[in-house]
C-alpha cells in the first residue's frame, strides 16, 4: 500500500498485541477456551451408536432364542436392560426413555429357525432420534440374520447372495475420524472471526479510534496491524489442533502438510476478513457480535460438518459455494482420510482462494470507508 511504513505498522502490531493479551476477556480466546472445546467437541461429536439400551420380551424361552440374546450383547451394540415376557413392558420403557429397541421373540422361534423356513422377530424403534433408530434396526438385522443362517446350518455360498462389504479410506468407520478434523475448522473460523469481530468497534466505542485517525497512521496500516495478532493467534491455534487431533485423537493423515497448510492459512484470511467487515459496518460491540451469530450460524449449518450438502435443496446447495468452510472441510477430509492431492482438490482450492480474495477486498474497502 503507498505510504506505508515498517516503523509505523510495527508499532501497531505491537499495540494491537499488547491490547490482546491485557484483555481479561480475549485472554479466554487466546488459550483455554479453543483447547477445552476442541477436546470436548472432539469426544461429544462422535455418531457411533453403541450400548443401545434394550428391552427383550421372549415368547420362545428356547436356547436358541437365549443365544440370539447372547448375540445381540457380544457385539458390544446392544445394552440388554430388561428381559421379560409382558410385551407392555417394552411400551413402557420406551415411553419413559429408559430403552432405545425393544425386542419380540415369538413363540416357535427355534423350531422355524432351524426348519430352514426362517422366522420374524419384531423391533421396535423409538424414532425420535432417527439416526440412532435407524442404525439400530441395521444391527438388529444384521445381527439376527447371521445368527439365524448359522443355526439353520447355512454357510451362504449355496444361496441368495453374500455380501463383503470393505470401507475405504475409513476402514473401522469410527466417525471421530470424520468429524475431528471439521471441528478443527470450525474453531479456526471462530476464532479468527471473533477476534478481529470486536477489534475495530472495540476502539470506536472507547474512542482510541479517534486517536488513531488523527495520527500519521494510515487505514492500511491500521488494518494489518489488527489483523497481524489474530492471524498469530489463529495459527498459534491451528498448531495445537494439529498436535492433538494427530497424537491425542490418533487421527490419520495422509495428504501433504504443504497443501495443509497453504488452505489453513487462506481459511483463517477469509474468518478473518468477515470478521473485518462485520466489525467495520458495526457502531457497537453488541450489534457486532450478534452479527458475528447470524453469520457464524448459517455458515456452520450450510457447509456440509452436521449434514451432507447432497442431502440439502438444490437452492441451499448453491449458496454452500460462497461458504468457506464448505471447501476447506473438503479439503480437510480429502487430506487426512483420502490422502488427496492438489489434483484432486483444486476446486476447492480455487473456490477457497476466491472466497478469501474477494472478502479481504471488501472488507479491506469497507474498513478505510469506516474510519475516514
Amino acid at each position: 500500500m503507498p505510504g506505508m511504513s515498517r516503523i509505523r505498522l510495527w508499532q501497531v502490531i505491537r499495540k494491537e498485541f499488547k491490547q490482546l493479551l491485557r484483555d481479561p476477556k480475549a485472554k479466554p480466546l487466546l488459550l483455554g477456551s479453543p483447547i477445552v472445546q476442541f477436546i470436548l467437541l472432539a469426544y461429544a461429536s462422535t455418531t457411533d451408536v453403541e450400548r443401545i439400551s434394550t428391552i427383550v420380551v421372549d415368547h420362545d424361552r428356547s436356547a436358541d432364542s437365549r443365544a440370539l440374546v447372547e448375540a445381540w450383547r457380544a457385539t458390544g451394540y446392544f445394552d440388554v436392560t430388561t428381559h421379560s415376557d409382558d410385551p407392555t413392558v417394552i411400551i413402557q420403557g420406551l415411553d419413559r426413555g429408559e430403552a432405545v429397541l425393544g425386542v419380540v421373540i415369538p413363540p416357535g422361534f427355534s423350531r422355524d429357525v432351524r426348519s430352514g423356513r426362517g422366522a420374524t422377530i419384531q423391533a421396535i424403534v423409538d424414532g425420535s432420534d432417527a439416526s440412532v433408530a435407524t442404525v439400530a434396526q441395521s444391527y438388529v438385522s444384521q445381527v439376527s440374520g447371521r445368527f439365524g443362517a448359522r443355526v439353520a446350518g447355512l454357510d451362504g455360498t449355496g444361496r441368495g447372495v453374500e455380501l463383503r462389504a470393505r470401507a475405504w479410506f475409513n476402514p473401522s468407520l469410527k466417525s471421530r475420524l470424520f468429524n475431528v478434523p471439521a471441528i478443527m475448522a470450525t474453531l479456526i473460523l471462530m476464532t479468527g472471526l471473533m477476534l478481529t469481530t470486536m477489534c475495530v468497534v472495540r476502539e470506536r466505542e472507547i474512542g482510541t479510534l479517534d486517536q488513531l485517525q488523527v495520527s500519521p497512521v494510515t487505514a492500511g496500516e491500521i488494518m494489518i496491524g489488527k489483523t497481524v495478532p489474530v492471524f498469530a493467534v489463529g495459527v498459534f491455534h491451528f498448531a495445537i489442533f494439529m498436535v492433538l487431533t494427530l497424537g491425542f485423537f490418533e487421527v490419520p493423515f495422509r495428504g501433504s502438510a504443504l497443501q495443509f497448510g497453504t488452505a489453513a492459512v487462506v481459511f483463517l484470511l477469509s474468518g478473518m476478513a468477515i470478521g473485518l467487515f462485520i466489525s467495520a459496518v458495526s457502531a457497537t460491540q453488541q450489534e457486532a457480535f450478534m452479527l458475528m451469530i447470524l453469520t457464524m450460524l448459517p455458515t456452520i449449518v450450510l457447509s456440509g460438518m452436521l449434514s451432507p450438502v447432497s442431502s440439502m435443496p438444490v437452492g441451499l446447495q448453491w449458496i454452500t459455494l460462497a461458504n468457506p468452510v464448505r471447501h476447506f472441510l473438503d479439503i480437510v477430509r480429502g487430506l487426512f482420510l483420502k490422502g488427496a492431492g492438489f489434483a484432486e482438490l483444486w476446486p476447492q482450492f480455487g473456490a477457497l482462494v476466491a472466497i478469501a480474495g474477494g472478502t479481504l477486498i471488501a472488507a479491506t474497502r469497507q474498513f478505510e470507508r469506516s474510519i475516514r
